[in-house]
């Protein structure tokens, strides 16, 4: 009978498998009993993945069917359930009950685990540490490392597993005995041995490119690297050992990617700068095309960036899982979401909560697990005049001072069933879809965000550019509530993402002020830049120029609202204007002369005229008209006559 693939992978495991004894005892002992939770857990690279395919094959020799939690739904007598990750309770409790459960996980069980009579009896913790140095020196052995680089190796790497698979590699690639010098930076010495090895400069380049964002695809990394093609790079990367293939690209081990991401900052702060502008930038352009599903994962790839900020980098370690979502809320979930808000606020405040359940219900969102129970909520509400029935609402409209026709948003109850407005990934998720909602909501003027610990959020809420907004603040039920604010006619939209951009890099984020908004165009200057755009139409590097780019031609005006002003928005406005005028029997010889000048050009005035058989002089009569009424459907558009 023949072997299968999956089989040879196994055993190759378990020879390479050293250590970890008492753990592979008590596990054979659960195995005889059932019925047990075991919580493997550990820092990144400890091996915890490693121990669970162990278990497996001791499943396998005790007759016990092995299922992977995120392969399949797990059902069956006598079952071994492996996952590495953390599985949801309802999950968990629903599993057979002489089941033998083993999860993978750097964080240590939970508290209501350990605290409920009920888990704790089935919980078995299980935490892993480096490797003793005999243990050590035995794997180092068995992937064939010499043996007089073994003293050296456990030196440095205290036994981290994956510090002492890196040393196999860097030997497999033919280095020799390592010799660091310096301090204990274990993992980034290895790394940077593994570097040199690399085959020339553009691979190395490429490791510092992924080191930099939280998943690489093809496309952005010829982005990253400013190559027209990265597929043989691509394919490299993806054939290393501290590299993985997630499910939005290739995501690099975190152990491995702090070391990098370190050294690379540390050796080169200029390409480091660079990088993250690149990858800004190209996350700036998907957002404009994604559709809203994808916009959340695109804004969390851009937080990503901002990790090592010493500001706002601790509140992005709660970055959201995949679980999580936001949504409209049911008028059946109001009752809960409404005991959230009056559990942590009191019941003044749930009954402002039930105002804005029925004034506006679109703006009532629950967050919700992977099950649908709500875990948190937001209330994000649009506002166009003041509310009389919520102080917040009045001291927000009052703050924002709107003209005419602008809006004013407002985060107005947002927390986490149980952390409330602490830390947590519901909190990640909330910020991520504020932002969403402050990019594409039109003629937004200002927009405000209440925290009940003003002092928790206020360094961050600075970083972002929501300084603080006393004139806003209110007071519900006896508590005070503190306003943060951004006003977008001072920094707009594409404004404030440029900013965020360069704080990311800088040594002193908070000493990168915001650039000041564009001075608005009058309307002869706006003429003067509309016959200048039409001059470039056929040189896009030149049309990026144009002052029209700060208006809002190109930055949107309804739904499709536009993060940045962009080109392409400029010259749909001026294709959109011109097809107006070629629909109207008054406007049809001036858009003729105008589009066979600019828009579609014969070559010269002359041909243009010829084309349209007119003298040369009606011809430059009619091209004047055209000019003149595209700019002025262009000013209508503007200033929303």
């Amino acid at each position: 009978m023949s072997i299968r693939f999956a089989d040879q992978v196994a055993a190759a495991r378990r020879q390479d498998f050293v250590g970890r004894t008492a753990e592979l005892a008590t596990f054979t002992q659960l195995l005889d009993a059932g019925g047990a939770l075991v919580w493997v857990h550990g820092p990144g690279g400890v091996g915890k993945t490693s121990l669970l395919h162990q278990f497996a094959g001791l499943a396998e020799q005790a007759g016990r069917p092995v299922v992977w939690l995120e392969d399949v739904v797990a059902e069956g007598e006598r079952l071994v359930v492996l996952a590495d990750d953390e599985v949801p309770t309802d999950v968990l409790a629903a599993l057979p009950a002489d089941a033998v459960v083993a999860v993978a996980s750097r964080s240590e069980p939970p508290l209501h685990y350990r605290t409920d009579p009920g888990w704790r009896s089935v919980l078995r913790p299980m935490p892993l540490s480096n490797l003793e140095p005999q243990e050590s020196r035995l794997l180092l052995a068995r992937r064939a490392v010499p043996e007089a680089a073994h003293a050296d190796a456990l030196a440095f790497t205290h036994g981290h597993p994956l510090a002492l698979a890196l040393i196999a590699d860097v030997h497999a690639q033919g280095r020799g005995p390592l010799t660091p010098t310096g301090g204990p930076e274990v993992v980034a010495t290895l790394l940077t041995a593994l570097v040199d090895a690399v085959p020339g400069p553009a691979h190395r380049m490429a490791l510092d490119a992924v080191s930099q964002v939280a998943a690489t695809t093809e496309p952005l990394l010829a982005e990253l690297l400013e190559v027209p093609d990265a597929h043989e790079l691509f394919d490299w990367l993806r054939g290393l050992s501290v590299i993985s293939a997630g499910t939005h690209g290739l995501v690099l081990h975190d152990l491995a990617r702090e070391a990098l991401a370190r050294d690379l900052r540390w050796r080169h702060p200029q390409l480091h700068a660079a990088i993250h502008r690149r990858a800004g930038a190209y996350y700036r352009r998907q957002f404009d095309r994604a559709a809203p599903d994808d916009q959340r994962r695109i804004l969390l790839d851009f937080g990503f960036l901002h990790r090592e900020s010493p500001v706002i980098g601790a509140f992005l370690q709660q970055r959201p899982d995949g679980d999580l979502r936001e949504v409209t809320a049911d008028p059946a979930q109001w009752t809960a979401l409404r005991a959230m808000v009056e559990r942590h606020e009191g019941a003044e405040s749930a009954q402002i909560f039930d105002h804005w359940c029925r004034r506006s219900p679109e703006g009532v969102h629950a967050v919700v697990d992977g099950q649908g129970t709500a875990v948190g909520l937001v209330v994000l509400l649009t506002l166009y005049a003041a509310d009389p029935a919520d102080p917040a609402a009045t001291a927000a409209w009052r703050c924002a001072a709107p003209a005419p026709g602008e809006a004013v948003s407002l985060v107005r109850y947002w927390l986490d069933a149980e952390e409330y407005q602490g830390p947590s990934p519901v909190q990640a998720l909330v910020s991520i879809n504020s932002v969403r909602h402050y990019l594409t909501t039109p003629h937004l003027g200002y927009s405000l965000i209440y925290q009940s610990d003003p002092d928790l959020w206020a360094q961050m809420c600075e970083y972002v550019d929501f300084p603080r907004a006393p004139d806003a603040d209110f007071t519900v039920g006896g508590r005070h509530y503190a306003g943060f604010g951004h006003d977008w006619r001072v920094t707009p939209r594409l404004a404030w993402l440029n900013l965020l951009a360069t704080r990311e890099t800088a040594d002193e984020p908070m000493a990168v002020e915001p650039a000041a908004a564009p001075a608005a165009l009058d309307r002869a200057a706006f003429a003067a830049a509309v016959r200048d755009a039409l001059r470039e139409w056929n040189r896009p590097d030149r049309l990026a120029a144009s002052p029209l780019l700060t208006t809002r031609l190109a930055t949107g005006t309804s739904d499709e609202d536009s993060t940045t002003g962009t080109v392409e928005a400029l010259r749909a406005a001026f294709e959109q204007a011109a097809a107006t005028m070629a629909d109207a029997p008054r406007d049809r010889s001036a858009y003729r002369a105008l589009h066979h000048t600019y828009l579609q050009p014969a070559g010269t005035q002359q041909a243009a005229a010829d084309l349209l058989r007119l003298p040369m002089s009606t011809f430059r009569r009619h091209l004047a008209a055209g000019v003149e009424r595209l700019t002025e459907i262009l000013w209508q558009r503007e200033s929303g006559r």
